[in-house]
């Protein structure tokens, strides 16, 4: 039975999750967090961490609160740094604050720096409870994959008909889904560091694969095209210039030294969204961290009809697991993430 306490700390740390997922995209190559203040039952500050070198969560949080921060309960999604970076270290802000109380949605990833904020707090008075919260998880996994991995979060978005088809045939450019899933897509590019996508893709849709309207944050958008033989046509739109994206990068090597490459470049997290020869090269490599399947309310079977995952064959791939599936606009949209990687 879930007590009144744990109930009280679950809708205050959801709060703060709420408030990290405002930040996303804007805050790599940290990951996204929130913070709320509780005074009495009642939040006196809140605050996100906006974007890359501008102040944390819990400093915002504690600077809305003022005064009201002694003997509160600080609510935050992660873990509160014990390390000076850009900005000073969020523990010590928050143990001169005078709060009494801290409940932490997940402990930072990080080996080289987890625990320190929470012992940090702990040896100065402060109760720390730490949550374990999903969602706070979630929240972090691309940040996680990529300090733990040294390779990026790997999204893989599919979108396919309700056979299981791309396309009635090879090499033939097909819209599935309707705007709704379009624009989907698009979010989903300014939440990840890069966007990615085969050569086939290049050649067959000729992408920019940019975000649009454009999204501006401090650390520009990388496109980045796997092709073996680098045999591409360098008028393609996704080689022209695009105004907050670094010049498109080609990548040659394998899959895994490709992602490490990323990683070297300061890439936390990838968007692929190659077709479907990609799809399986990622799928039986294990390098997928999370799938997102666009289904459309259609039918391809056909001699030449194109699978979604060539040579994809029973209990071939296992460990999804099925986080949500929801209908946006005709199509069905599932997410699951993959426990196997």
């Amino acid at each position: 039975m879930i007590s009144t306490q744990d109930a009280i700390d679950s809708l205050f740390l959801e709060r703060a999750c709420e408030l990290a997922r405002r930040g996303a995209g804007g805050t790599s190559p940290n990951p996204p967090v929130g913070a709320v203040v509780v005074a009495n039952g009642s939040i006196v500050g809140e605050g996100y961490h906006h974007r890359a070198g501008e102040p944390h969560a819990e400093p915002l949080a504690l600077r809305a609160a003022g005064e009201r921060a002694r003997g509160a309960t600080l609510y935050v999604s992660l873990e509160p740094c014990n390390h000076h970076g850009r900005t000073p270290p969020c523990s010590h802000a928050v143990a001169g604050s005078g709060i009494v109380r801290a409940v932490v949605g997940t402990r930072d990833p990080n080996p080289r720096t987890a625990g320190g904020g929470i012992a940090y707090l702990r040896g100065r008075g402060i109760a720390v409870d730490v949550a374990d919260d999903e969602h706070a998880r979630d929240l972090i996994a691309p940040f996680a994959r990529a300090v733990t991995a040294r390779r990026p979060f790997v999204t893989l978005k599919l979108a396919m008909s309700l056979d299981g088809f791309v396309a009635s045939r090879r090499g033939e450019q097909q819209w599935l889904t309707g705007q709704e899933a379009r624009t989907l897509v698009r979010e989903l590019r300014i939440v990840h560091d890069a966007v990615a996508v085969g050569a086939g893709t290049v050649r067959i849709d000729n992408p920019q694969l940019t975000v649009r309207p454009a999204h501006v944050r401090e650390r520009n958008y990388l496109r980045a095209v796997f092709s073996r033989s680098g045999d591409l046509d360098p008028g393609s739109r996704v080689f022209q210039p695009v105004p907050h994206y670094d010049p498109t990068l080609v990548l040659s090597g394998d899959l895994l030294a490709s992602l490490r490459e990323l990683h070297e470049r300061g890439i936390a997290s990838v968007l692929c969204e190659g077709g479907p020869d990609l799809a399986a090269q990622l799928l039986h490599a294990h390098l997928v961290d999370r799938l997102i399947l666009l289904v459309a309310p259609t039918f391809l079977a056909g001699p030449d009809a194109v699978p979604v995952v060539p040579g994809l064959r029973p209990g071939s791939i296992e460990g999804a697991y099925v986080q949500s599936a929801e209908r946006l606009g005709p199509d069905l949209v599932i997410t699951a993430t993959m426990q196997d990687v």
